[in-house]
């Protein structure tokens, strides 16, 4: 019996970072469905339950702590990942509280598209200059 790769939606309006973050969820081997608003996602779960949920704060139609709040309404349990360019604490405090697995903010660094290895997003000049402050904490 064979395993379906898991399934990635991500619900963001803007579309140059739905495609960013489509291009580096199948990279890693996995499925990825993108909606530009959170009615469209809504509508797919007729269908489908994705694995996990990478949701935008700000969209055009409802907020993405209203989608949360509308999934466990519904009794919908899905790991959401909060994404947004317009966060503080006080709103990744809410997210998490309400259930969300993480809270980040736009953008987002290279130890997370890189799977937490900064370096390998470096040119070489950068990466000889990340070994010689390596070598310099040593000494």
């Amino acid at each position: 019996m064979s395993e379906s790769v898991p399934q990635i939606y991500v619900v963001d309006d803007d579309l140059s970072v739905r495609e960013a973050l489509g291009s580096l969820i199948r990279s890693a081997g996995l499925s990825v469905r993108t909606f530009a608003l959170a009615q469209e996602m809504l509508a797919s779960l007729r269908n489908e339950l994705p694995n996990c949920l990478v949701l935008d704060i700000q969209l055009p139609d409802i907020n993405g702590f209203e989608l949360q709040q509308e999934l466990a309404t519904k009794d919908i349990q899905i790991p959401i990942i909060f994404l947004t360019g317009h966060g503080d604490i006080p709103m990744s405090v809410r997210a998490i509280k309400a259930g969300a697995v993480e809270f980040l903010t736009k953008p987002f660094d290279d130890e997370i598209s890189a799977g937490g290895h900064p370096e390998r997003n470096c040119t070489r000049q950068q990466k000889r200059a990340v070994s010689w402050k390596n070598r310099q904490r040593v000494f």
